[in-house]
């Protein structure tokens, strides 16, 4: 499952560091989710860690 940030994102980077694979980066206006390597936080956590830190709740998971 990948999750993506909306365009709301301040860009306070907060949920770079929790991100256990390393699959948000900057991207050209906001941070971005590399879809191929966001591995929901399985094996890491109960709950995807950038979703719960996020303080503009603009992480969101996709369809």
């Amino acid at each position: 499952m990948a999750y993506k940030i909306l365009e709301s994102c301040g860009c306070c980077g907060v949920c770079v560091d929790e991100c256990p694979v390393q699959a948000i980066s900057p991207g050209d206006d906001i941070f971005v989710i590399d879809e191929k390597a966001c591995v929901d936080c399985n094996g890491y956590y109960d709950e995807p860690a950038c979703i719960n830190v996020c303080p503009m709740d603009c992480i969101v998971k996709m369809s």
